[in-house]
């Protein structure tokens, strides 16, 4: 085969058939393709070439038929691949029906978005499919808490023992690099050592260092960053030095901090979709933080406020003035950056709460910053993240 015959058979690939069969305004003969590439053709015209304003689209009301067309894509495509033509499937042939189908559940390649769009229509799925559709969450659950928990653990954990230093350490408590640094105008030459003045400790360990809020929007736009911090606060939750809490809410306010052992139980707690209600939300946590100068509250949401808007903002600068650590994450998912209410975010950056879309793979390190009391906006726009808002980014 030339180079031209391939590139060739590559273009008739990528732009489908009809007139791109000759690939000069239909003269010429035909591209020819193999076998495979004509399977590989056939999977991309049942999305691609379908009319997308109707609901059969060109994979047909059929699980099974749907089901096959899942293994080809997973036999032609990388995975990142997959997901994409998924989602694309989704949107432009209506599938959402055919994922209450067990067959189709088991052949599908799982990933986030796949878990909110789950999520989102649990409520109305036939209990047949239920358990198929609870186990395409828990790969994905798991797959993610095995990517996050170690980065999590270790970044949280080294900021709060950093955070809590005394002077009075007991021996195993002795930071030794920061009590020498800080004792070496008390070097002895002739004795090779230094006397300390004074000995500076990592703090003694106790539990709930800190407590942490999430507090997420479960509202539809945000399926992504409620799948991600529902792993996260699972994971918190493990550790013994915090004490975690996570509330969700659109009109109403859910706390799902007693579910936090299994991050499957925490999403299947959520509600996907309806109306915002932040105002409410923010009024519950302030009734459930008891120590507000060693809380960090994150509020995860677009912050399009369905409620009272200027009672909402007044209850944020409440919580800040109070003590709180709080931060508005517009988005903690891979989307870039999302949709959400500008003069809202202006107000917040206005009382010192800094507001950014985060990547998870930054969430820890956010987390890091927060526990140790540092300037999160400044950390945020080190990172190359948009403040929303305020003056970084």
């Amino acid at each position: 085969m030339t180079h031209d015959t391939e590139r060739l058979r590559r273009w008739r690939l990528v732009l489908g058939g009809g007139d791109a069969d000759g690939l000069s305004a239909g003269e010429g003969p035909p591209v020819q393709l193999s076998a495979l590439e004509t399977r590989m053709d056939d999977a991309l015209s049942g999305l691609y070439d379908a009319d997308p304003t109707s609901r059969r689209g060109g994979l047909g009301a059929s699980a099974p038929k749907v089901a096959r067309w899942l293994a080809d894509l997973r036999e032609f495509f990388p995975g990142g691949v997959v997901r994409v033509m998924q989602g694309d499937a989704i949107e432009r042939l209506n599938l959402q029906q055919l994922l209450f189908e067990p067959e189709m559940l088991d052949s599908v390649e799982p990933d986030v978005n796949l878990v909110g769009t789950l999520l989102t229509l649990k409520g109305v799925m036939p209990e047949k499919a239920k358990d198929a559709a609870r186990a395409v969450v828990r790969r994905v659950v798991d797959d993610l808490t095995r990517r996050l928990e170690e980065p999590t653990r270790a970044a949280v954990t080294g900021s709060l023992n950093r955070a809590q230093r005394n002077f009075r350490p007991r021996p195993a408590e002795i930071d030794w690099d920061r009590t020498i640094r800080a004792n070496l105008k008390t070097y002895q030459p002739d004795r090779n050592t230094v006397i300390p003045e004074r000995l500076i400790g990592m703090g003694r360990r106790r539990r709930s260092l800190r407590d942490i809020v999430l507090c997420l929007d479960q509202s539809g736009s945000m399926a992504s960053s409620v799948v991600y911090a529902g792993v996260f606060g699972a994971v918190l939750a493990s550790l013994p030095a915090v004490s975690t809490r996570v509330v969700v809410f659109d009109t109403e306010v859910v706390d799902l901090s007693e579910h936090l052992e299994d991050p499957v139980d925490v999403l299947y707690g959520i509600q996907l979709g309806g109306g915002t209600d932040i105002n409410r939300a923010l009024a519950y946590c302030q009734g459930v933080i008891r120590r507000p100068e060693q809380t960090v509250m994150v509020l995860i949401s677009d912050l399009y406020e369905g409620g009272n808007e200027r009672e909402m903002l007044a209850r944020a600068r409440a919580l800040k003035d109070g003590g709180v650590q709080l931060i508005a994450l517009l988005a903690l998912s891979d989307d870039g950056a999302p949709g959400y209410d500008h003069g809202v975010a202006r107000a917040l950056a206005g009382m010192g709460v800094p507001a950014f879309a985060c990547t998870p793979d930054h969430f820890p390190g956010l987390m890091a910053a927060a526990v140790r009391g540092d300037d999160v906006g400044a950390w945020a726009g080190e990172q190359g993240l948009v403040v929303r808002g305020g003056a970084a980014g």
